[in-house]
């Protein structure tokens, strides 16, 4: 059995397993709060659980890729553009690309990130391309919300030239935004029911266009304190 509908039947054994365990280790009166790893990006078997998109969708011309490396990390990459199909022009927003897990659906309903005891989202990742695309990354964060098109966004900034980094994200410095706009009202993120986590690079806020790539190897949640690692709250 292959597709879909294999997919939620192995999601849903796993779900029963993982539940299992924490009934064993009694989880629910003490709750676990070790450093977790939400998704790595180390095989090629573990990229077929993202989703990758571009402003292309919509009458743009920026590409995206995510593919494996043979040294082991996923390599988001592609051409940051500003110019539509001919036709579009002032009738969208160009300058978009990005990629996210997919939706994790069992035969008891979603699969959810519970990130409400965690302080940190904490990216493994390295910067590269040309230079003016680096400063135009955010990591990007979808709850079970009532508004399916509410992201939870933070930019992501790097220190290194380059090179692997781990960057720190506090999870309460994510601020809400809609269809790319900072919403006014802001409100207490769902951290408890994450759906998907993500990384987008928006070259149309900046006005920035080029060849972009980022390295990623692994996004994480902890608690710990960053000390030698960028802690994104002293940028």
């Amino acid at each position: 059995m292959s597709g879909p509908w294999a997919q939620a039947i192995n999601r849903t054994a796993q779900l029963l397993r993982d539940n299992t365990a924490k009934i064993i280790r009694m989880e629910g009166i003490t709750p676990n709060t070790a450093p977790r790893t939400l998704f790595s990006f180390r095989t090629p078997e573990e990229l077929k659980q993202y989703v990758v998109g571009s402003d292309t969708d919509l009458g743009g011309n920026s590409t995206a890729r995510l593919d494996h490396h043979p040294d082991g990390y996923g390599r988001f990459w592609g051409e940051m553009r500003l110019d539509v199909k001919a036709g579009l022009e002032g009738k969208l927003r160009p300058g978009y690309a990005g990629f996210r897990n997919k939706s994790r659906p069992t035969l008891f309903g979603q699969i959810y990130d519970d990130l409400s005891l965690y302080k940190y989202l904490a990216l493994r990742v390295r910067a590269a391309g040309d230079p003016p695309t680096r400063n135009s990354y955010f990591v990007n964060i979808q709850t079970d919300g009532p508004v399916q098109t509410d992201l939870w966004q933070h930019r992501l900034y790097f220190e290194k030239e380059g090179e692997w980094e781990d960057i720190f994200i506090p999870i309460s410095d994510f601020v809400l935004t809609n269809q790319g706009d900072l919403v006014q009202r802001q409100v207490k993120m769902m951290s408890e029911k994450i759906r998907t986590i993500g990384v987008s690079i928006l070259g149309g806020k900046s006005g920035t266009q080029g060849r972009y790539e980022l390295g990623i190897q692994s996004i994480r949640a902890l608690n710990e304190e960053p000390e030698s690692a960028t802690d994104v709250a002293s940028t």
